[in-house]
């Protein structure tokens, strides 16, 4: 495993350096009999047409330990977009819902799905581990996904069909209830997988500046590319089966893949390198600001080296290496002032009244974050209800291939993911090696910079969604066409793909350099945390997204509603889309001086282990990087 960063003085970590052999055998190409090769079998007997893509899925994972935990979360992420993608559908077309409240009802359980990640990073960071975490988050995922099916295939747990979609009879309490039931579980579920499996993964390899830079991959894109192979599949396989089968089978299906990746994920527990938690992180924090407070009035020591440290209270937190101390937000150093009574040398002190520099510079840390974090928030408002609505406008435009062949709405987005895939691809191979030899920068881009670039190219996909949108209603307009709802307009689908495949490059830049700066500038025990606030990015963008769709429908008057309810010819989309395009070019001068104003955590790293030690990891990371 990871021998820089197991060694320390402490004792424990010496203890750990004694089965450090045994640790260099945890995870890698072991783990793939129990993890990814039920992932494929699966997979190849769900669609032919995919098993090369998968086989060469397989090929590309020898070259690292990413399968570590992500084969699982690949059949995760197939059974949740297979779940989730055309949800839309269910809701208005099974259900009977109304466009708005079958809109706000997604964007709610997407919220509520990426707040409980917060409490799920909690608990695996304090005591429960990531492992035991993810494992028991995915029972309760699926339960979730058992009730769902459920309600799809018993006639009694949803309403009559309703193909005219005029004067339909919605769905009953007790139908909604059922719906309710299996979204609250996914959520609560999702909160154990969602903030632990990509950190869980990352903690098989040696994360370190100096480990980063002798690995020919980041593993960052190659996560996130596993993930879009994975959502490419359920966007073609799984919603075809929910158009043309029906749901009984297009929502089984998710839910016995998500059962297969439970088991699979499971069996393979003696493989993984399984890190300690080292305590709650948010008490840590908390017991800071108290030691801070208590101590407010006290002088700070003219020489930063008298602060409080301890190495071995930190062991646990600190196997990166310590936190360094900065300059920003002073009055926290108060608590790592040693008072009268405490020294380096005292049995643990009461960390209520004092800590240690380590400590409080992890609070600094994520105090720091925090504005860089924030700007993802009206990201994620902008396009929250943009699935929703793009489908209900590719549900109205001629989706033929052939004559008897309909491209189903939810499938477009596989444009975006291809080229995402394409795009990961291309930044990995072409661009980051023309960036290095100007930057001198081992990844190229810093995270900042490929934020940034995300989040002007995401602003170019809301504006030609508007266009799009214009285009769309004047073909209708010209077909008279506009009364009704359920016509094909004789536009092609195909006017919506510019702004997929735009949204789709956006996601190379904005997402994964999102993810990578939180699990590189969070303190190393709280990157669960990280994780989680990550996903808490897209809940409050979510719940905020909800607010202003609400404010959009019900202030823009009946007459000339920009989101009506049943008939989206009648309304005007594209002013809503320019209003997404405001915000965003708001939110990104918000980000740029956020950017402009940001400090890296200083860290600094032990590096202590005999030449046996550092012989195995030497040929370990050859072979790893050679596959």
């Amino acid at each position: 495993m990871e021998l820089e960063k197991r060694v320390s003085k402490s004792g424990e970590a010496e203890i750990e350096k004694q089965i450090c052999p045994k640790k260099i055998k945890r995870g890698g190409l072991r783990t793939m009999p129990f993890i990814l090769e039920l992932f494929i079998a699966h997979l190849t007997s769900l669609a032919q047409s995919v098993q090369a893509a998968f086989s060469w899925l397989g090929q590309l994972a020898l070259a690292t330990k990413l399968k570590t935990g992500v084969g699982s979360e690949i059949c995760d992420r197939f059974a949740g977009v297979g779940f989730y993608a055309n949800m839309i559908t269910y809701l208005t077309q099974q259900l009977n819902m109304p466009l708005v409240q079958a809109s706000n009802i997604l964007t709610n359980f997407g919220g509520t799905s990426s707040l409980t990640p917060l409490m799920g990073a909690l608990i695996a960071d304090s005591f429960a581990g990531q492992f035991w975490t993810i494992a028991f988050g995915s029972i309760f995922y699926e339960l979730g996904f058992i009730a769902i099916t459920m309600s799809a295939i018993i006639p009694k747990l949803h309403p009559k069909p309703c193909p005219t979609q005029v004067n339909c009879q919605e769905a009953t309490t007790h139908q909604l209830w059922v719906l309710y039931l299996a979204l609250l579980l996914t959520s609560i579920g999702t909160g154990g997988i969602r903030p632990c499996v990509v950190t869980f993964a990352a903690n098989q390899f040696d994360m370190t500046k100096s480990g980063v830079a002798s690995r020919k991959w980041n593993y960052f894109n190659l996560y996130y590319f596993c993930m879009g192979l994975a959502t490419l599949t359920a966007l073609t396989v799984i919603v075809y089966i929910q158009d043309n089968v029906g749901w009984g089978w297009g929502l089984g299906i998710p839910t016995i893949s998500m059962g297969i990746s439970i088991i699979a994920f499971v069996v393979g527990y003696p493989l993984y390198y399984r890190p300690k938690p080292g305590g709650s992180p948010l008490v840590r924090m908390c017991q800071v600001v108290v030691a801070a407070w208590k101590k407010r009035n006290l002088p700070m020591p003219n020489d930063a080296a008298l602060l409080y440290e301890n190495k071995e209270l930190d062991a646990l937190i600190s196997v990166d290496g310590r936190l360094l101390h900065t300059e920003q937000f002073p009055w926290l150093d108060k608590a790592a002032i040693a008072t009268e009574g405490v020294t380096k040398e005292s049995i643990p002190p009461n960390l209520w009244n004092i800590s240690t520099v380590h400590r409080v510079e992890e609070l600094k840390s994520i105090i720091r974050v925090l504005p860089i974090w924030s700007a993802g928030i009206l990201l994620v408002t902008a396009s929250s209800h943009q699935s929703s609505f793009v489908l209900q406008q590719a549900r109205s435009m001629d989706r033929h291939l052939s004559h008897s062949f309909q491209i189903p709405p939810a499938s477009l987005s596989i444009f975006s993911i291809v080229t995402m895939l394409t795009g990961l691809a291309l930044y990995e191979r072409v661009l980051v090696p023309f960036v290095r030899k100007f930057t001198h920068n081992p990844s190229g881009l810093t995270c900042l910079q490929r934020m940034g670039i995300g989040y002007v190219i995401n602003i170019f996909a809301t504006l030609i969604a508007s266009f799009t949108e214009q285009k769309r209603k004047s073909v209708a307009s010209k077909y008279g066409l506009l009364d009704q709802p359920s016509a094909t307009i004789p536009i092609s689908v195909f006017w919506l793909v510019p702004q997929y495949c735009v949204h789709g490059l956006a996601e190379v830049f904005m997402n994964v350099g999102h993810l990578e700066f939180l699990y590189d500038q969070a303190p190393e025990s709280m990157r669960s945390t990280a994780a989680a606030l990550y996903c808490l990015t897209t809940s409050l963008g979510n719940y905020l997204g909800t607010m202003v769709v609400t404010l959009v429908h019900a202030y823009t008057g009946k007459q000339g509603n920009w989101l009506p309810d049943r008939n989206i010819n009648k309304g005007h989309l594209e002013y809503y889309y320019l209003l997404v395009t405001g915000i965003q070019v708001l939110n990104f001068i918000y980000y740029v001086v956020c950017a402009l104003l940001y400090r890296y955590k200083p860290l600094e790293q032990e590096k202590e282990f005999n030449k046996e030690d550092h012989e195995s990891f030497t040929k370990l990371s050859k072979k790893e990087d050679g596959v």
